[in-house]
């Protein structure tokens, strides 16, 4: 069974959620790894959304396979890994005594910076770097996106920081100190590179932030609820053929299209939906190739036919809920089964490292290595972007007829010259790439791309399955071509299952799997979260090329690898259904409310479309918020008596937030020790002073849209100064340089560009 981070021993000094999925995806991975609990043990063995318990599920699947210490110098003794929080010890310190020992931190804004001490929650870092304030329909309070899908995600990114310091480590005895912000995660998740966008528009004046929703999304059925998505032209006019009305397809054909007649698309929409049963209009879709899926959530999902033949969800070992498996594969082995998790103190025994002393070679982690990134949209392109940013030489295949749907999002900018380089999408998600183009379609095309699989040392590509298979590049003949390749595939469902073949987005992720159950406003529909799961399908992809390439060093045998994207989203999504399967208990969307604060919410301020987000986790923080309102009547309120009475306390609230400002609001809460933000507006986060502080933008001069600011990684690392050292590459801009290092010749790249098989402008 593949561990390939066998040998890794980790030691959790905080505990947590982000701390604890960066850990189990380490675990999974073959780690060793030991929680050094309080003598109270972690917050999160107490935890259920239902009310306290004994050793919770979520703590359960967090922790399976792990140990449990109260010695934390016995637990650091032969550590290669060390994972801490803001009350951590000094990371300095830690790697003064060790040199090689790599030193992960998880915080809410980072170590250093005017925020770094600011109290916090994923609900306030939402508000506060401007994923929620876009979410929503105008006549509706912006929401937040549920299940604490940030957190989550920022234990994906650690865990990937940490492979990259440890595959370094293992190479050269060199550690690490990481200093990863959960903001920021948030932000690069969860805003779509807004930020970016602005800046195309030449940071024209900004009003209200323009709240909107997409369409066709989640739409009401016969009986229940069916989820769309249509990212191309293409798939927006197949939904009006199904629909009956395909003469409308271009009066909607654009999102703003369809805004701006709310009321005439969706009675086009609902007449059809109502019309029929979730299962009729499923299989219609997906005949038409239209992304479609039924709605998800804790009870349902696990009974979804591609989950059940793929036998996705698992029995934790102890028989008492489920939960999903591993979201990778490699070689096609068998997942190792799940072993228990620890009892409070089980005992952690030193054990010896075994590792190389510091050489003078301290370079990226992937220095010298080449990667073929043949994939497209945001997911695959995330995890090119992150194995270039730490040193692959990645280059990005597409074609001039069939480029990268992404760039298809640069379309609002059709009156510039070369408008397919205007997508902040596209920019974002391909930083530090080499681009070329190849036409998969000819013989010349294929040819050349297995002479590249033959140069490289991952091939990485997310279309369905039968797109590369058609192209006769398929696992046997890529290893054939180079027995040492990392062969890694992204499809959206698995290789195997009645979805096999269906196209799936970030939207069709986040309906399936629950996380839109749990997002929007009770008196509405589920909605999407708008983004995530893309770019955690990329951080679970690049986690197990790591796995991958630390066996590779060890055997020098290449490796195939399946990271199915959907299941890497339940795996951050799997609360739910271990919720419903351990308690009978269905986690629902509550608009701002949660089950992990109480008082939560975004309360209007004293100017129009301004808000402040508060969420109050104990009673320390819940008697100084009492104190600011001038409430303190409502002092005596425990968790439970204040979700009991929360209509009454958020009208208190918005009564003491409405004749301030949002800005003067959030920083008398915090300076009071209550977590607030306000609710910034996502086009403007380079004027973040956290963000700022922390370099977390990077300008980036492009040679079509100039010098633009790009987001760059969640995290610091001693090993780089600047993430994004290379813009994002131009349709084929690099095809004469790549081909000439493949051994062509000016003329016959001459002939290549004639014949349309590569080329530099976009032929539709």
């Amino acid at each position: 069974m593949s561990s390939p981070y066998a040998g890794i021993r980790v030691v959790d000094l905080w505990g947590g959620l982000s701390a604890g999925y960066a850990t189990k995806m380490l675990t999974d991975g073959g780690a060793d790894v030991v929680i050094v609990e309080p003598p109270t043990g972690d917050p999160l063995r107490a935890w259920r959304i239902g009310g306290a318990t004994d050793d919770g599920p979520l703590f359960r699947y967090l922790r399976h396979g792990q140990r449990s210490t109260l010695d934390a110098e016995a637990a650091m003794a032969g550590a290669d890994v060390v994972i801490i929080g803001r009350d951590g010890p000094d990371p300095e310190v830690l790697r003064a005594a060790d040199p090689g020992l790599v030193v992960a931190s998880i915080t809410p804004y980072g170590r250093t910076g005017p925020y770094a001490d600011r109290p916090a929650t994923e609900f306030t870092m939402q508000c506060d770097v401007g994923s929620t304030a876009f979410r929503g329909l105008l006549w509706q309070e912006p929401f937040q996106a549920g299940g604490r899908t940030g957190e989550w995600f920022a234990g994906a990114c650690a865990a990937v920081a940490i492979a990259g310091a440890l595959r370094r480590q293992r190479l050269s005895g060199h550690g690490d100190t990481i200093d990863l912000a959960v903001a920021e995660c948030i932000n690069l998740a969860m805003t779509m590179f807004t930020d970016l966008w602005s800046s195309f528009n030449d940071r024209e004046p900004i009003g209200k932030v323009p709240r909107n929703q997409e369409t066709p999304s989640i739409e009401p059925t016969k009986d229940g609820w069916v989820g769309f998505n249509t990212n191309t032209r293409q798939q927006l006019g197949d939904f009006c053929l199904m629909a009956g009305r395909p003469e409308d397809a271009d009066r909607f054909a654009t999102a703003r299209d369809r805004m701006v007649q709310w009321d005439d698309w969706n009675e086009l929409v609902h007449d059809y939906t109502t019309a029929h049963t979730t299962a009729e209009i499923i299989e219609f879709a997906s005949m038409l190739r239209i992304p479609v899926a039924p709605i998800g959530n804790g009870r349902d999902t696990p009974q979804i036919d591609q989950f059940v033949e793929r036998g996705v969800f698992i029995d934790d070992p102890t028989g008492e809920f489920r939960m999903p498996r591993r979201p990778w594969r490699m070689n096609g082995e068998p997942l190792p089964d799940p072993r228990p998790a620890p009892s409070l103190d089980q005992g952690a025994p030193a054990t010896t490292t075994d590792r190389p002393a510091p050489s003078d070679d301290a370079a990226l982690p992937l220095a010298g290595l080449r990667v073929v990134d043949a994939t497209a949209w945001w997911a695959g392109p995330t995890a090119g972007a992150v194995l270039a940013a730490l040193g692959a030489d990645v280059i990005h295949v597409e074609s001039c007829t069939r480029p990268d749907g992404m760039r298809m999002t640069g379309g609002q900018f059709q009156h510039r010259d070369r408008w397919w380089e205007w997508s902040q999408l596209f920019q974002g998600a391909n930083t530090n790439k080499r681009g070329l183009t190849l036409d998969l379609a000819t013989d010349e095309g294929r040819s050349l791309f297995l002479r590249l699989a033959e140069t490289a040392d991952v091939v990485v590509e997310n279309y369905t399955p039968r797109v590369f298979e058609n192209f006769g590049f398929d696992r046997d003949t890529l290893a054939a071509q180079n027995p040492a390749l990392i062969f890694a595939r992204m499809p959206a469902f698995g290789l195997d299952g009645p979805w096999r073949d269906r196209p799936g987005f970030a939207q069709t992720m986040e309906q399936v799997t629950g996380l839109a159950w749990v997002t929007g406003h009770c008196d509405d529909q589920p909605r999407i979260q708008r983004g995530p799961c893309d770019p955690n399908a990329g951080m679970h992809a690049v986690f197990a090329i790591f796995g991958a390439l630390i066996e590779r060093d060890r055997t020098g045998q290449g490796a195939f690898l399946e990271l199915t994207m959907v299941e890497a989203a339940l795996n951050v999504a799997a609360e739910q259904v271990i919720e419903w399967t351990a308690h009978g208990h269905l986690i629902e969307r509550n608009g701002n409310r949660s089950s992990y604060a109480a008082p939560q919410g975004i309360y209007r301020t004293d100017a129009d479309e301004t808000w402040v987000g508060v969420a109050v986790e104990s009673d320390a923080q819940w008697e100084a918020l009492v104190d600011v309102i001038g409430r303190p009547d409502l002092a005596q309120l425990d968790a439970s008596g204040r979700r009991d009475r929360h209509d009454e306390i958020d009208a208190a609230i918005a009564a003491w937030s409405e004749v301030q400002s949002d800005e003067a609001a959030a920083e008398t809460l915090v300076a009071a020790g209550v977590p607030a933000g306000i609710v910034r507006n996502p086009q403007r986060g380079d004027l973040h002073p956290q963000l700022a502080h922390r370099g977390y933008f990077e300008s980036v001069d492009h040679p079509v849209t100039g010098t633009h600011p790009i987001a760059g990684m969640p995290w610091r690392s001693d090993t780089v100064e600047r993430w994004i050292r290379v813009p994002p590459p131009t349709l084929g801009q690099h095809n004469r340089e790549v081909l000439s290092e493949l051994g062509l010749s000016p003329a016959e790249i001459d002939e290549l560009e004639s014949a349309g098989v590569i080329g530099e402008t976009l032929i539709q």
